[in-house]
């Protein structure tokens, strides 16, 4: 008997071990009598999460992250009677409406991305507040001056070797790769491409945009790292150049005000801006929409694709609007299932570690505990053989 699926389906299907743990949750229920208040992008892949967790007995009350919940994510979860407050938007108030909804249900464990759940518990501290997971390496910048007034376990995933190397360097530079040619349909062949960052993030997109026959350099505050990617055999020349030389350009630091309205004189005719870090602040657009030496905006509203106009004749492009172009435009993916079935059960590890008293509050704003790094790495590989 043939039937319709859909993506989620796919995706569902596709994360074994989100599924697996699944099955194990619905015996044990480490979130019984729990509610569980998530901020992470709702899209395909964090639905399988979810009902991994309420599969293991949680309440759930959910949104989203600017300008990457998808409607038929929202609709899905809640045809599934899951308390979604969360809309495809890019404004900041609303988000934050949103963010301040789920932290009124005073949730007892908190699944964050970016710290915006846990910045609001920071000033608005509630007794039954358990804990819980930091996704990003930005959460885990903002949340440290935070710690004293947190005082709980945060586990943060972007601080385990799994996610590091799963995730970040090889998903997030597929994708952001993949999310190029999407926006773009242009080649990549004998292209200049600069990449800001050499963490995880941008040691994946730079391999990525090399293999495919670019010319990469690489521009880091880091001495250190900055030799890392010289012997790795990228150009690093100065920041100056290695704008100016720019065919494509991508920001994959987790800081913001990396490429700002004092580079516009910089910037190569016709280069492509884009950015992979989780806030839309590495790329400031803004000050590029108001600035005095733009001339004119073409909108491609269907690609999500902008060209400023220069005052001197120039030109150069904005994807997504200086979102995450990896879940921003027409057909937005993410990353690859596999490396979000691993990320997302380490969530689901975590979260059931704070659940069950096992993490204190010295555990506030640290690295995944290396027994739970374990226990997913090998069930993850038997899974494989």
């Amino acid at each position: 008997m043939e039937k319709t699926a859909t993506r989620i389906d796919w995706i569902g299907d596709s994360c074994r071990l989100l599924k697996a743990t699944a099955a194990e949750f619905e015996r044990t229920r480490p979130f019984e009598g729990l509610a569980i208040g998530t901020g992470i992008h709702l899209e395909p892949k964090t639905v399988a999460l979810l009902m991994t967790l309420r599969a293991g007995g949680a309440r759930l009350v959910c949104t989203g992250n600017l300008n990457s919940t998808q409607p038929s994510t929202v609709e899905f979860l809640r045809s599934e009677g899951i308390t979604v407050f969360a809309t495809q938007t890019t404004d900041p108030a609303a988000h934050h409406q949103s963010l301040e909804a789920v932290m009124a249900e005073k949730p007892d464990l908190l699944l964050d991305n970016g710290g915006d759940l846990f910045a609001i518990a920071a000033d608005k501290p509630y007794a039954n507040l358990r804990g819980g997971t930091e996704e990003t390496t930005s959460g885990r910048t903002r949340l440290l001056p935070l710690r004293e007034r947190l005082a709980m376990p945060i586990l943060v995933i972007n601080d385990s070797p799994i996610k590091q190397f799963a995730e970040n360097r090889h998903a997030v530079g597929q994708s952001l790769f993949e999310s190029y040619l999407r926006f773009t349909n242009r080649s990549t062949n004998g292209k200049r491409v600069t990449v800001f960052g050499y963490g995880a993030c941008g040691k994946g997109t730079a391999a990525c945009f090399r293999n495919a026959f670019s010319t990469v350099s690489v521009v880091d505050i880091d001495p250190v790292t900055t030799l890392e990617a010289h012997l790795d055999g990228f150009a690093t020349p100065l920041r100056e150049v290695a704008i100016g030389s720019a065919d494509i350009l991508v920001t994959v630091t987790g800081f913001a005000g990396i490429v700002t309205a004092a580079d516009l004189p910089l910037l190569k005719d016709g280069v492509i801006l884009m950015n992979g870090g989780h806030f839309p602040q590495e790329i400031d657009v803004g000050a590029f929409r108001c600035h005095p030496d733009i001339t004119g905006i073409d909108r491609y509203e269907a690609d999500h694709i902008e060209t400023f106009h220069l005052s001197d004749g120039r030109s150069f492009h904005v994807l997504g609007g200086g979102h995450m172009a990896n879940l921003a435009g027409p057909r937005s993916l993410g990353n690859t299932v596999e490396s979000m079935d691993l990320g997302f059960t380490l969530q689901a590890r975590c979260l059931e570690r704070v659940a069950s008293g096992e993490a204190g509050p010295n555990s506030c704003v640290v690295p995944v505990p290396g027994d739970l790094d374990a226990m997913v790495a090998n069930a993850y590989l038997e899974l494989a053989r």
